[in-house]
C-alpha cells in the first residue's frame, strides 16, 4: 500500500484515507487525535478496515470530483463498471457549518451487472479488540466505543459482512459516529452530496489562486482545510501518526496534533489564498492555550481541544506501516523548548494591527499578548532549545530559532509604531541586537553560509527563510552565498535535504519536501527566478496522482515517506507557487 494510491476525505471534525481498492485504511473518531476506528495502514491483518470493492478484486482509479474533497474510485470488471463516491458532509446549515461526523459511501453501477463485496470491520482503537455488532433490520451497531457507531445502509443487512453480491442500483452506506440516521437514507445521501459538493466548489471559487500551477495550488488548498479542526481552531501537522520517514529508519512520529509552529505557516498560506477565517479561529485557539500558561512557557504542539497531555509512548503489538514501527502514539516533542514558536506566533497575529481589514479582530487582550508574546521571544533569542528539527540530542542555541525571535521583534515594532509606539524603540533596538548577534555567531567563513547553530558547522535548509522573512537587505551577498551552499550540500536529485548530521537516529535518508519549496521561495526573492521555476516544476512532478504530498521523499526509490498528507507540504507548495508564477497582470 504506497501513500501514493491513498486519498483523503474529510470535512474539518475528522477525516479518513481511502485506497484504490476501495477501502478506508485509516479513520480516528471523533476527531483527529481520537484512537483510530479503522487503521490497517498501521497493521495490514487486524487494524480493522471498511472495504467496498469488486468480487474479483480489481484496483480502482481514484479522481475527486473537481475543486471538492469528495473522492471517486471508479472500477473495471469483466462482469460490469460501478463507483464509489466517499466523503463526509460539510455545508452551510441555518447560517452555521453542518459537519457532522459521519462518513459517507455511494456505490453505483455503471455499465453491466458488477458483483461487489462490502465488509466494515471496525477496532476498538490501540486495543484492535473486534467489537460487539448487534444487527437491525437496515443497520448493524458496533459496541464499545465511547459512542455509538452505526452503519445504516440500503445493502441487506445480510451481505454487510463481505458475501458478493450483484450490483443492480445505487446503494447507499453512511456509518455515523453519536446521532445515528433517522430519515430515509438515499434522499439523505443525495442531498448531503450535492451540498457538500457545492460549499467545496463556492470555497474554490472564493480562494485566490497563481496564474501558474492552479491544480496544484487548488487541491494543496483544499488539503490544507482538512487539517483544520474548526471546533477549536487547531490546525493539525497531518492526519496520520507513525509512518516512517524512511524504511527501517525508527523515526515514526505521531503528527496529529497542533504545532504552533506549523499553524503559522499554515495562516501564511491562507492568507495567499485569501481565506482568513481559518486565522481568526486559530487566535481564539491560541487565547485559550495561552490562557493555560499565563508566564507564555508555551509547549511546541498541543491536542486540538487544547490539552498537552501529550506523553510518548509505543503501542505493543502493531507490525506499523508496511512493517516498519514503532507505532507511536502522542509526542515527546511536547516537553521541549522550541524558541521559535514564539516569534511565528508574533507573525500569526500581527496581521491583526498591520492590514485595515481586521480591525474588528483587534482588543486590548490582542495587543497585550502580542506585546506578550515579543518579549518572549527578544527574552529566549539565542538561548539552546531543540529548534525547529526538535533535536533529540543535546541542545545548542539554535539560528532558525533565533532568526524567528528576530523576526517577531522587528513586525512587533512596525506593529507598535502604529498601535503602541511608545514601545516601539524597545522592539526597534531589540531586533537590531538579534540581528547583530547571528551575523556574529551563525556565519562561518568556511562554508561562506550561516550555519545550523551558533558557532556550528552544518548546514540547515530552514535557513533559506532568511530570504523571505527579509532577514538582510534584498541582494545581501551573505543570503545569497547561504542559498548556495545549502543548495550545494544539502542536495540530492535536486531534492533539499533538511540536514546532514546525525540528530540521534543517525543521518536523514530521504528529502524533507517543504525544503526544496523554501528555496523555490528564497530564489525568487533573491531575483533567481527561472532557477526558482525549474526547481519548482521538478517537484511538483513528484505529486500523487490525486495530488497529495506526504512529508518525505525518497529521491531514488521515487515514492513518499513520512505522514501523510502532510500540512507542512501543502504549504510550501501555495507559497512556492505564488511566489514563482507570475502575476495576473502579466497573463490576463
Amino acid at each position: 500500500m504506497h501513500l501514493e494510491d491513498l486519498g483523503l476525505i474529510g470535512n474539518c471534525q475528522y477525516s479518513a484515507l481511502v485506497d484504490r481498492s476501495g477501502r478506508v485504511v485509516w479513520c480516528c473518531l471523533p476527531r483527529f487525535d481520537s484512537e483510530p476506528v479503522f487503521s490497517s495502514l498501521l497493521d495490514a491483518e487486524r487494524g480493522g478496515r471498511f472495504e467496498i470493492g469488486p468480487e474479483s478484486g480489481e484496483r480502482g482509479e481514484q479522481r475527486y470530483i473537481e475543486n471538492t474533497n469528495v473522492l471517486e474510485t471508479r472500477f473495471e470488471t469483466k462482469a460490469g463498471s460501478f463507483r464509489i463516491v466517499d466523503f463526509a458532509p460539510r455545508f452551510v446549515q441555518f447560517d452555521r457549518i453542518f459537519r457532522p461526523t459521519q462518513l459517507i459511501r455511494i456505490v453505483e453501477p455503471l455499465e453491466g451487472t458488477p458483483r461487489i463485496h462490502v465488509s466494515c470491520e471496525p477496532r476498538l482503537g490501540w486495543s484492535k479488540a473486534v467489537p460487539d455488532r448487534v444487527f437491525g433490520s437496515n443497520h448493524v451497531r458496533y459496541e464499545g466505543f465511547g459512542s455509538h457507531l452505526r452503519l445504516t445502509s440500503d445493502v441487506p443487512v445480510s451481505y454487510l459482512s463481505g458475501q458478493p453480491f450483484a450490483l443492480t442500483s445505487r446503494k447507499h452506506l453512511v456509518l455515523t459516529w453519536g446521532a445515528p440516521i433517522e430519515e430515509a437514507l438515499a434522499p439523505l445521501a443525495s442531498r448531503f452530496l450535492g451540498e457538500t459538493l457545492r460549499y467545496w466548489q463556492r470555497w474554490v471559487m472564493q480562494c485566490n489562486v497563481p496564474p501558474a500551477f492552479q491544480k496544484e495550488v487548488i487541491r494543496s488548498a483544499l488539503v490544507l482545510k482538512l487539517h483544520c479542526f474548526e471546533d477549536t481552531g487547531a490546525i493539525v501537522a497531518a492526519m496520520t501518526t507513525s509512518l516512517p520517514e524512511a524504511p527501517g529508519s525508527g523515526r515514526t512520529w505521531d503528527y496529529r496534533y497542533c504545532w504552533l509552529r506549523d499553524a503559522y505557516y499554515s495562516l501564511g498560506a491562507f492568507r495567499l489564498l485569501g481565506q482568513f477565517e481559518e486565522r481568526e479561529h486559530f487566535v481564539n485557539y491560541l487565547f485559550d492555550v495561552a490562557g493555560g500558561a499565563p508566564d507564555l512557557q508555551l509547549d511546541p504542539l498541543y491536542r486540538v481541544d487544547g490539552s498537552s497531555d501529550l506523553s510518548e509512548s509505543v503501542q505493543e503489538g502493531w507490525a506499523g506501516y508496511e512493517g516498519n514501527g514503532p507505532v507511536r502514539v502522542g509526542n515527546a516533542a511536547a516537553k521541549h523548548t522550541q524558541n521559535d514558536i514564539f516569534g511565528e506566533m508574533v507573525l500569526a497575529l500581527a496581521p491583526v494591527y498591520l492590514d485595515e481589514r481586521f480591525q474588528a479582530e483587534r482588543s486590548p487582550q490582542a495587543l497585550d499578548l502580542l506585546t506578550r508574546l515579543a518579549r518572549r521571544a527578544v527574552e529566549v533569542a539565542g538561548t539552546p532549545d531543540a529548534g525547529i528539527w526538535e533535536y533529540r540530542t543535546d541542545w545548542k542555541p539554535q539560528t532558525f530559532s533565533t532568526l524567528m525571535c528576530w523576526a517577531g521583534a522587528d513586525r512587533m515594532a512596525r506593529v507598535a509604531r502604529l498601535h503602541k509606539p511608545e514601545i516601539a524603540a524597545e522592539f526597534d533596538r531589540a531586533a537590531g541586537r538579534i540581528r547583530d548577534q547571528i551575523v556574529h555567531e551563525a556565519w562561518s567563513d568556511r562554508l561562506y553560509s550561516f550555519v545550523s547553530s551558533h558557532g556550528g558547522h552544518d548546514l540547515d535548509a530552514s535557513l533559506l527563510q532568511m530570504a523571505t522573512l527579509r532577514f538582510l537587505p534584498q541582494g545581501s551577498p551573505h543570503v545569497h552565498r547561504t542559498i548556495d551552499a545549502i543548495r550545494n550540500g544539502l542536495a540530492r536529485d535536486g531534492w533539499l535535504f533538511r540536514y546532514r548530521a546525525d540528530d540521534g537516529f543517525g543521518q536523514p535518508e530521504v528529502a524533507f519536501v517543504i525544503c526544496s519549496f523554501w528555496l523555490v521561495e528564497a530564489l525568487v526573492r533573491s531575483d533567481r527566478v527561472e532557477e526558482a521555476r525549474e526547481v519548482m516544476s521538478r517537484i511538483i512532478e513528484a505529486l500523487s496522482p490525486l495530488g497529495l504530498l506526504a512529508e518525505d521523499y525518497d529521491t531514488s526509490g521515487r515514492r513518499m515517506w513520512g505522514n501523510f498528507p502532510q500540512a507542512y507540504s501543502h504549504v510550501g507548495l501555495i507559497h512556492a507557487a505564488f511566489a514563482a508564477s507570475p502575476p495576473w497582470t502579466e497573463v490576463l
